[in-house]
């Protein structure tokens, strides 16, 4: 077995180099100034999903005002940005707020071992150099919800007798060439609704195979009101007010469609039939079998996807695949689809505490017997954060407020002289729930490896950002779940 090299100790460990690690620097920069930190990116370069994934289309779902930073404001004209853009925004927060320098590049982080004796963790890192071992007091996992190594593509009878390209979002090729080819996107999630307007303006037809329906919304790319906003008034006065006007306003709509959903439900597939006219199939192909917001919703964003449609460049077949054939596809209702490429854009892969083998004192860490506290904590497991976004809003709302927790914890621990903090929670209770409760099949296959969230605060997970709010910025650090313990050698008692 190799032997692990001892490498430097800093305070704080950042895993990922993405959206989430480069606030989370700048937060730790910012508000704990004393404090050490260090982050470690698995692969060569910032920028995390955003240098990932290269397909053609790649845009937010999620406004810019609220997708972006808290502290810097977004100053281009797109509310709904091209990925390239969102790139371009983190890599430049991590220049001209001074982290660049704390980032080891091909760092990929594979374990951690907490030592109470210690107070520190042990992480292992695998480097160009080999294996290596860094140590810190807290570690803040950044690196989000699904694998790196690959999407997830379905055992779909027949893939080796096809004859063109089988291409997966997640791993797109630079050398594909669909000027002009028959391509089909099997899916209808985020990714396929990005796709197929995008490769439908060159490609010779794009079809979207889809199983069953998705609740698609079209929206403007540009937001009027904010760019009027942002010419009145100073820039950061008008970013505030234009981030909470939406996160305000994603609230009441997610509020009313889980309360009225079929209000919701027919106020969506009447835009898509208004937008679409007559002669398509709206009962068909755009009306889901579920509520909104059971599963995510998909923006169009200035209507590409139903612009494609009705230009002809695309179309949705609701069916599902029989095998792949040599030239296409065969469909359970006997139809065949002919294609040259086929996109398989069918989900990604989960994993829980970004794929890390954890333990604490020699006991592993076993994340579905875990629950997680506030959001972003771990039932037992100390001094250790994750930062997600949420599913029914942006991505970065929640994280800024993690942030902002995990520094309130670490200044609070400095304050008191005591090195750990620590979510107890003596068992399980008899009633839980899953992590995330939506029914996508990405989350359905994965969720069983997942912490659980319990019923009540503080074990709850809100989805909810102004309950968050309360949670997280203002709420008192010592709840009576949350134990802070081991002082500083300095300061312990003799026997």
């Amino acid at each position: 077995m190799t032997e692990l090299r001892s490498e430097t100790h800093v305070d704080v460990i950042i895993v990922g180099a993405g959206l989430s690690g480069i606030g989370a620097a700048r937060h730790l920069k910012t508000t704990c100034p004393d404090r050490s930190f260090m982050i470690l990116e698995g692969r060569e370069t910032i920028g995390g999903t955003w240098d990932l994934f290269r397909y053609p289309g790649i845009r937010s779902d999620s406004d810019m005002y609220t997708l972006g930073y808290s502290f810097r404001p977004w100053t281009e004209a797109k509310a709904i940005a091209d990925g390239p853009s969102i790139l371009r925004y983190i890599r430049d927060t991590a220049r001209d707020e001074g982290v660049e320098d704390r980032i080891r590049f091909s760092h990929r982080v594979t374990g951690a071992a907490w030592s109470t004796e210690d107070a520190v963790w042990t992480v292992s890192v695998e480097t160009p150099s080999g294996p290596s071992a860094l140590t810190c007091n807290f570690l803040f996992l950044c690196g989000g919800y699904y694998s790196y190594k690959g999407g997830y593509t379905p055992d779909f009878a027949g893939m080796e007798r096809f004859g063109g390209r089988i291409v997966h979002p997640q791993a797109w090729p630079e050398d594909l060439d669909y000027s002009g080819k028959r391509v089909v996107v099997i899916g209808s999630g985020a990714t396929a609704v990005t796709l197929v307007p995008e490769m439908a303006r060159t490609a010779g037809h794009v079809t979207m195979l889809q199983r069953s329906p998705t609740y698609i919304v079209g929206r403007p790319g540009e937001d009027a009101q904010a760019l009027k906003l942002r010419r009145l008034l100073p820039e950061k006065m008008a970013y505030g007010l234009i981030r909470w006007r939406n996160v305000l306003m994603g609230m009441i709509f997610y509020r009313l469609a889980r309360r009225r959903p079929d209000r919701v439900k027919t106020a969506i597939i009447d835009q898509v039939r208004q937008t679409l006219g007559p002669d398509f199939d709206i009962e068909t192909h755009f009306s889901p079998r579920y509520n909104p917001w059971d599963q995510r919703l998909c923006l169009a964003p200035d209507g590409d996807f139903f612009q494609a449609l009705k230009a002809g460049s695309a179309s949705v077949v609701t069916d599902e695949i029989e095998s792949f054939t040599e030239t296409g596809l065969k469909l359970k209702s006997g139809a065949e689809l002919a294609a040259d490429i086929i996109i398989t854009a069918t989900g990604l892969k989960l994993e829980p505490m970004n794929g890390l083998s954890l333990s604490v004192d020699g006991a592993p860490v076993r994340p579905a017997e875990t629950l997680s506290y506030k959001g972003m904590m771990y039932s037992n497991v100390p001094n250790l954060a994750s930062a997600f976004g949420y599913t029914n809003a942006s991505w970065t709302l929640k994280c800024d407020l993690t942030c902002e927790y995990v520094c309130r914890l670490l200044n609070h621990m400095r304050r008191k002289g005591l090195r750990q903090s620590t979510p107890v929670l003596d068992h399980l209770p008899s009633e839980t729930a899953p992590w995330l409760d939506f029914t996508s099949g990405y989350v359905q296959r994965s969720m069983g490896e997942f912490p659980k969230q319990g019923v009540t605060a503080p074990w709850k997970l809100h989805q909810n950002y102004a309950l968050d709010l309360a949670s997280l910025r203002f709420s008192g650090l010592e709840d009576g779940v949350m134990r802070f313990s081991n002082p500083m050698p300095r300061l312990r008692k003799a026997a």
